[in-house]
């Protein structure tokens, strides 16, 4: 296959990608993905450069190329399949992280960011995550119906979270939610990703200058630690710390509202949460919903450094791939009647964090905040139900991370 598109001639049957969503079917892949799905577990695919790299939509391969070492985050390499304009403009603007390094620099960076993200410190930190949770349903609770769960649960809740865990200021919220959204645009032009990137990256640059004279206890203090003492630079610690913000609050807020519009269309595995004390169901269950519901989509970006066989097919060194969460999550030989949410099933193997060495670094916190949320919502607000059509709920289709815009719920 490799050697037939190398002919312009047959790259025209390439199908493009992203690919969108059915609307009667908004929690579903894309279907021809899905169909791409069943036929082989990678093929190829045209983005907007016009380059064709993999695509991946198999659970085993996709776990396989997470873990190997001949697949890269390395953004500068020739090949690497760019997300928009903007992502690939800035590529040698930005400095290193452990979000675009391999090997060695990417173990010296995740090691820097793992402190405040370890198991025992986020088990530490849940009275605190079900306090901020139960405060914004009092809130719900005591003001008019309908109420929006995307503003009164889904983005507080993270947001306020991974503000005290990085010690940058809750008030400033409004100000970094506005610059993600334009650096997160799924279809982001060059210019529109720079300012929103620019000012993120000059509001850390500050925020670490602060931190390395006047230390606290908090992520961005570490990292500002790390800066005194030589390891990195001001603007290498700056878009880690980005990176964290965006990571710790977009992508959790946005599996929560709709994670509970999941939830409320499937009300019998909803009574099933609703109604369980037992921990490892709980767990369960956010696995299952985000097994069901892979927000990413714009797929995980990798490049070949050496040729790969796999899958019946040779990635060659050079070629881009897209290992997309949605369609291996969906994966039937991974998962039976992928279809439906089934709380009950072991979910544990979703590969909504990834997978490997590049695995989330924040998915401890994003599970305890899933779990905490999701079972407390239900208990306290156990007639929840959907105040408008179905039809009418606003869908991301047009972010990298998918999700709802707004949830009007009553009760």
């Amino acid at each position: 296959m490799t050697d037939t598109l190398a002919d312009d001639t047959v790259t025209n049957d390439v199908p493009e990608y992203p690919m969108e969503r059915e609307p009667q079917c908004p929690f579903a892949p894309p279907r021809q993905m899905l169909d791409m799905g069943h036929t082989a577990p990678l093929s190829r695919v045209r983005i907007w450069d016009g380059s064709t790299p993999w695509l991946i939509t198999g659970h085993e391969v996709a776990r396989t190329l997470f873990s190997d070492p001949r697949v890269s985050v390395d953004d500068r390499r020739t090949g690497f399949p760019h997300w928009n304009e903007h992502m690939l403009s800035t590529v040698n603007k930005r400095p290193r992280s452990v979000f675009t390094s391999d090997a060695e620099e990417h173990t010296r960076f995740r090691r820097m960011l793992s402190k405040p993200f370890t198991f025992k410190r986020v088990e530490g930190l849940r009275p605190a995550i079900q306090k901020i949770t139960d405060e914004c349903i009092d809130e719900i609770l005591a003001g008019p119906q309908p109420a929006d769960v995307v503003a009164k649960v889904a983005l507080p809740v993270p947001t306020v979270v991974i503000s005290e865990m990085l010690g940058v200021p809750y008030e400033d919220h409004e100000f970094f939610q506005h610059h993600a959204n334009v650096g997160l645009a799924r279809y982001a032009s060059a210019e529109e990703g720079q300012k929103g990137a620019m000012s993120l990256h000059k509001y850390l640059i500050d925020l670490v200058e602060k931190k390395m004279a006047n230390p606290s206890e908090d992520a961005v203090s570490d990292l500002a630690e790390r800066v005194n003492a030589g390891e990195i630079s001001v603007k290498e610690a700056a878009q880690l710390g980005t990176g964290l913000l965006i990571a710790g609050h977009e992508t959790t807020a946005n599996m929560i509202g709709i994670g509970v519009l999941a939830l409320l269309e499937n009300p019998e595995q909803a009574a099933l949460l609703r109604d369980s004390d037992d921990p490892k169901f709980i767990a369960n269950a956010a696995e299952e919903l985000m097994r069901y519901l892979s927000i990413i989509q714009n797929g995980q970006r990798r490049v070949a450094i050496e040729d790969i066989e796999i899958g019946g097919e040779t990635i060659r060194a050079g070629e881009g791939i897209i290992i997309d969460l949605a369609p291996a999550n969906w994966d039937a030989a991974a998962y039976p009647r992928p279809d439906e949410l089934d709380l009950t099933r072991d979910a544990g193997q979703q590969l909504g964090f990834g997978y490997g060495r590049h695995q989330c670094v924040g998915q401890q916190l994003a599970r305890a905040e899933l779990q905490i949320v999701f079972h407390t919502l239900l208990r306290r607000i156990p007639t929840m139900r959907l105040a408008i059509p179905f039809e009418q709920v606003p869908f991301k289709h047009d972010r990298l991370a998918y999700g709802v815009y707004e949830l009007p719920v009553t009760w």
